[in-house]
């Protein structure tokens, strides 16, 4: 779906709103995608195609327009991480390091 674009912000603020439960997800969810549209731009000529392409037909040409406008298409969605489960994956990747740290 194309959007027209006709004002300062499309989709509107306020449809971007109503699929997200705050500003700061609606911001951290949009930047998160448009770096994966922006790496799956820049890794075109490889064969890798490990990266998902956008999601919506778009005559935008910036990866945050493209993101927003897949949020308002309802094509990504914030999920919840366990806190618990976060902590516990940093602890593993600190542990990681310092293991490879002391055997240099």
């Amino acid at each position: 779906m194309t959007w027209q674009h006709d004002t300062m912000m499309n989709p509107p603020i306020e449809d971007l709103l109503e699929r997200a439960d705050s500003k700061f997800r609606l911001v951290t969810l949009g930047s998160k995608r448009a770096r994966q549209i922006n790496s799956y731009f820049g890794q075109l000529g490889d064969t890798s195609g490990q990266l998902v392409p956008p999601q919506v037909a778009s005559v935008a040409r910036k990866p945050l327009s493209i993101a927003f406008e897949e949020i308002a298409a309802d094509r990504i969605e914030a999920i919840d991480i366990d806190p618990e489960v976060q902590a516990a994956e940093a602890q593993a990747a600190a542990d990681a390091a310092a293991a490879a740290e002391a055997g240099e």
